[in-house]
């Protein structure tokens, strides 16, 4: 299955290349593979020692390859040469130049809080809450918290899928104060599309850390980072209950495919259209993090 996204920049539908592509058909689409997957690809061991792996130095030598294969564009990065990662993992947590993400700082806008695919959706449903199409999840699910999931009845979800060619540090999409980040333990299925058709729920299944964020200008928000297949770690770098900024990292993401998902309360944000008509038409909107995703309502 081949996976297409709208370039937002562009407009043009471009297809994605995905790293591992035929392991992931295998794994999510063969009767051997859907039993290795089961038995040990979804389980914290594997993708534990698949990052200590990305972690030792031996792993600076597929740097190269990866850059090549996926086109990253290393002119964006802080250290543009790959010769100066120490690991993989050094390199896939690279910082970029600030003039890279350029940050909309109007007050009434709501940015992406990182690189990657978006789905959008308004009015959402707590108990049928979609994953992709045909297949939904219930926000106590996904929450573990009753009294939360009632909050966001009717309101918004923003999806950003950051696929393993993305810049994977994740920031915060207002100015305002977070709270402590709720680990919620699971399972660590991928998160690619061709992941996301099979496996039912997969969201509420997986490893999981759940952010309150009372932001400045768009309410009570909750911002969560879902862990996926080989991601070594979800790390959290900022203080809780101390004021953040629109822009200023919140943390980031070692190696994997990995989503960043928003919660908004209902009457507190306009998503902007193009993202509703792409998410309708069942295609994801490649954002860069700092760029407007909706308005204030």
């Amino acid at each position: 299955m081949d996976i297409y996204y709208i370039d937002r920049k562009t407009g043009q539908r471009m297809k994605e290349i995905v790293a591992g592509d035929k392991f992931l058909k295998w794994i999510y689409d063969t009767k051997p593979g859907n039993t290795l997957l089961e038995i040990f690809v979804k389980r914290k061991i594997f993708s534990f020692l698949y990052g200590k792996l990305q972690d030792t130095s031996f792993s600076r030598k597929k740097i190269k390859g990866f850059v090549q294969k996926l086109s990253i564009d290393m002119s964006e990065a802080e250290r543009e040469c790959i010769e100066d990662y120490k690991t993989f993992n050094d390199f896939f947590a690279r910082n970029l130049k600030k003039e890279a993400r350029p940050i909309d700082l109007e007050k009434k806008h709501l940015i992406s809080p990182a690189d990657g695919r978006v789905l959008a959706y308004e009015n959402i449903h707590k108990d049928k809450v979609i994953q992709v199409k045909g297949s939904l999840y219930t926000l106590e699910e996904f929450f573990c918290d009753r009294n939360l999931a009632k909050e966001y009845d009717q309101g918004a979800c923003i999806v950003i899928r950051l696929c393993p060619a993305d810049y994977h540090r994740f920031h915060f999409p207002d100015s305002g104060i977070p709270y402590a980040s709720k680990n919620i333990k699971g399972q660590y299925y991928s998160v690619n599309p061709i992941a996301l058709k099979k496996i039912m729920g997969l969201y509420c299944q997986n490893k999981r850390e759940i952010t309150v964020f009372y932001s400045d200008n768009f309410g009570k928000m909750i911002l969560a980072e879902v862990g996926a297949t080989c991601v070594g770690s979800i790390i959290q770098t900022y203080k809780e209950k101390k004021q953040v900024y629109k822009g200023e990292e919140k943390g980031y993401f070692k190696f994997g495919g990995s989503t960043v998902i928003m919660f908004l309360k209902k009457g507190e944000i306009n998503i902007d259209k193009d993202l509703l008509y792409n998410t309708q038409k069942g295609i994801e909107t490649k954002v860069n993090m700092g760029e407007c995703l909706g308005k204030k309502l």
